[in-house]
């Protein structure tokens, strides 16, 4: 360890990469990880059907055992509440790093708190927080995560993009077709 300066960091290329919740986000960051030789495996509500090059992981904490990094991209909701606990971040351990753009109620922010807070996790790049736009004070203090208000989306192109599926998913609607993006 350094004790001057920056810290020394490590590299991605080659690590083992967890995607949580494998849609069109997941699979954007999979395809930007492949960039850097990741070893990419997912999981999800299930297998997705696609020939997907990953592997399917059905247990969460075996997916963060096995994983350097683990991205959560999952959907918020019920079935997602606190999936993000101690036990999962424990599998991840010491050298883990967890990256959450998807929403704050998937992690379980008390106990994420406790294991960067004792070392038992590595980090965390946190871009979405459960009472936003409120941030855990505690979280602060730490060295080893990152912060960013939620503006993952905060490009012109991507706004752009939303406002134009907007108007497909109206026209769509109004013409009695099937919607682009339903939300069932």
């Amino acid at each position: 360890a350094q004790k001057e300066g920056l810290p020394l960091a490590r590299k991605v290329t080659g690590k083992r990469l967890g995607i949580i919740g494998m849609g069109r986000i997941g699979r954007a960051i999979a395809r930007r990880a492949e960039g850097f030789r990741m070893v990419i495996a997912y999981t999800d509500l299930r297998e997705v059907d696609d020939d997907l090059p990953f592997e399917f992981v059905p247990d969460l904490v075996q997916l963060a055992r096995q994983s350097d990094f683990l991205m959560v991209a999952a959907s918020g909701g019920a079935q997602s509440q606190e999936i993000i606990n101690r036990a999962v971040l424990d599998a991840l351990g010491a050298k883990g790093i967890l990256v959450n753009v998807a929403r704050g109620s998937i992690v379980d922010e008390a106990a994420l708190v406790a294991a960067l807070t004792e070392g038992s996790l590595g980090g965390a790049a946190l871009d979405v927080f459960v009472d936003e736009p409120s941030v855990p004070e505690a979280l602060f203090k730490l060295d080893n995560v990152v912060l960013q208000p939620h503006r993952a989306s905060a490009t012109i192109e991507t706004r752009v993009a939303m406002g134009e599926l907007v108007v497909r998913n109206l026209a769509a609607y109004f013409a009695g077709k099937d919607l682009p993006t339903p939300v069932v």
